[in-house]
């Protein structure tokens, strides 16, 4: 019987480059590792996987496993599920990570069946019980109105990670680590499917997922015209507009500036409710938020309790002000 050892950080890349929250993984694993006292160990599977394997090292991995493939350049159900099945069968890792992404999404649930584990989707807090020594992971329930700590016996244990729930650590260039390719034979005849085009979203200013300040709109905005009111102040915050699911379907703002349940989900340092009434679905995508600030005309609003700090009015009133004083306060 294996012997489960390490904690492993399944890392997703970009042109060569580790994700943002690639880092956030290898930052909790870390931690992780540490409290077992066991390897911290990373898989990075792609066609050229570039600077990546080094950064991973950098950022906190002790040994990065690599698979590198032509079949592999695109993100493809079949051949990954199948690549990660037989690494995570031959090294063996007591935990595994992933992130909430729309890969690991798609993998953690078919690589856990294929394994026979359960694996704990969207967690926003990852713990080592200090009495069994497994994985706790914390997750939104009920559409985000609480929170349930799941633990599962069968190992390896896996979890995916929302983004920005993690922190990751301070780059440190003088590590040293261990890189170990691994050699694949896929057959192409096995993979269903072909990407036969990519279309990147182009993004104006900084992406909704990446900003540390986010200014969202509700149906109360009453339509496109208000959005340019809330653009202001992103730009004057250095943030992004988001919006809830009304102003999405009424085609007052694209689509990808949706969050919620069924839309994007945000963890910024500030989120700025305007006139969002606060169901637990548009919840469950910025709960996770540091600081939320809630302005909204009805004092009853579900979003004021979760907002920090809350104005009752209506927002073509309060948010001029709002935006005047953040002026000042900027320029002082």
């Amino acid at each position: 019987m294996a012997e489960f050892k390490g904690v492993m950080v399944y890392g997703e890349t970009t042109e060569g480059k580790l994700t943002a929250l690639t880092t956030e993984l290898l930052g909790c694993g870390r931690r992780l590792a540490d409290e077992l006292k066991e390897d911290l160990l990373c898989i990075l599977v792609g066609e050229q996987l570039g600077e990546a394997p080094q950064s991973a090292i950098v950022y906190g991995a002790d040994k990065v496993y690599t698979v590198e493939d032509p079949l592999l350049k695109e993100y493809q159900t079949d051949s990954y599920v199948t690549v990660m099945e037989k690494a995570i069968k031959d090294i063996s890792p007591q935990i595994l990570l992933l992130g909430q992404t729309a890969i690991g999404r798609d993998l953690a649930p078919r690589l856990a069946f294929r394994l026979g584990v359960s694996p704990s989707m969207d967690c926003l807090e990852l713990n080592i019980d200090p009495d069994t020594k497994l994985l706790q992971g914390t997750r939104p329930v009920y559409g985000g109105n609480a929170r349930a700590i799941f633990v599962s016996e069968s190992l390896p244990q896996m979890a995916t990670v929302r983004q920005k729930a993690m922190s990751p650590l301070e780059p440190d260039e003088s590590r040293k680590g261990e890189i170990a390719p691994i050699k694949v034979e896929l057959d192409p005849a096995k993979i269903k499917t072909k990407v036969i085009e990519t279309v990147k979203e182009e993004v104006e200013g900084i992406k909704l997922e990446d900003a540390e300040a986010v200014v969202a709109g509700g149906r109360g905005i009453g339509g496109p015209e208000g959005f340019k009111e809330l653009e202001e102040l992103a730009k004057i915050l250095k943030g992004a507009v988001g919006a809830s699911r009304p102003p999405c379907d009424n085609s007052w703002v694209p689509d990808t500036l949706q969050i919620g349940l069924t839309g994007k989900i945000v963890t910024p340092e500030l989120y700025i409710a305007v006139a969002i009434s606060g169901s637990s679905q548009h919840l469950s995508g910025c709960s996770g938020s540091k600081n939320i600030i809630a302005i909204n005309k009805d004092a009853e609003a579900n979003i004021f309790k979760e907002a920090r700090f809350g104005v009752v009015g209506d927002w073509k009133q309060a948010l001029p002000a709002f935006t005047a004083k953040v002026k000042e306060l900027l320029a002082g």
